[in-house]
């Protein structure tokens, strides 16, 4: 009796035992709603393999998809914390505890130095999933580090943005990096080196009417939002029915605001491409 209950009851437990199984092994396209197996979606580059849906991307996974092996991460100038002492249905110190907890950064924007297919560049990706990528200071400090590091290697500057515009809780201070961050683009223009701006899902507001216009090539992925104020506030300012697309990276690219529409698993060799284009003259 002890040999059937010590050995061949747990086993037959084992076999009809509940699992546990991850819950993040399928994701489901917000464009097409089909489910996508987490390693082919990873492969992709988080497009849809059925829709081509480009799906909004983490920081981190950008700089990763972006750059050869062996670039590194910069840490960013400090700013003081909750200048206005802002709170809504929060503290903005709780607001900011809570996004760096769940995203392990300090804020909203990353920069690392490195190689695109050879080439060494400078990159600052704009974080949504800080805060939706809001614009404060500490943003503005780094689009300003970023362009200082840029100039300092003689390299490209690279920024991919993804903002809702600039942070409420920072007033009159996240307003005032746009012109900082028009500055930093100023500074790398003047040392003769070049500005490419990729535009990803969503850019609006202050980051759309700074620095994200002021590029020598703008691109833009398929199917991102690009613009200043919402669609629904135009057409009640204007009180016309706006086209079908409006805003879209494709609807920009045809009225030619921006340069071109490229796909995700072909930005880093088109990136490297403008490079090489726009620095021929110092080769020879």
């Amino acid at each position: 009796m002890s040999w059937l209950n010590e050995v061949v009851r747990p086993k037959i437990r084992s076999l009809f035992a509940k699992r546990d199984v991850p819950d993040n092994l399928w994701h489901q396209c917000p464009a097409c709603q089909q489910m996508i197996f987490h390693r082919d979606l990873e492969a992709a580059l988080k497009v849809c393999t059925h829709c081509g849906h480009h799906m909004r991307a983490t920081a981190a996974e950008r700089l990763s998809w972006t750059f050869d092996d062996g670039f590194t991460r910069i840490e960013l100038p400090k700013v003081p914390v909750d200048p206005l002492k802002f709170r809504d249905s929060k503290r903005y110190t709780d607001r900011l505890k809570e996004a760096r907890d769940s995203t392990k950064m300090e804020d909203g924007l990353a920069v690392a130095h490195g190689t695109i297919e050879g080439h060494k560049a400078v990159v600052a990706v704009m974080a949504f999933e800080f805060m939706g990528g809001s614009m404060g200071a500490a943003v503005g400090e780094g689009i300003v580090a970023a362009a200082k590091l840029a100039v300092l290697q003689e390299a490209p500057l690279i920024i991919f943005t993804a903002s809702g515009g600039a942070r409420m809780q920072e007033g009159a201070i996240s307003l005032m990096q746009m012109p900082r961050s028009v500055i930093a683009t100023r500074l790398v223009k003047d040392a003769g080196l070049p500005y490419i701006v990729v535009m990803t899902d969503p850019t609006t507001g202050g980051v759309t009417a700074s620095f994200a216009m002021l590029g020598d090539i703008h691109l833009a992925e398929p199917g991102a939002l690009i613009g200043f104020a919402g669609a629904r506030v135009i057409e009640q300012t204007v009180r016309e029915k706006l086209p079908e697309g409006f805003q879209r990276a494709e609807y920009l690219h045809a009225h030619g605001i921006i340069d071109a529409v490229v796909k995700r698993t072909e930005m880093q060799a088109t990136l490297a491409r403008c490079i090489s284009l726009l620095r021929v003259k110092e080769a020879a």
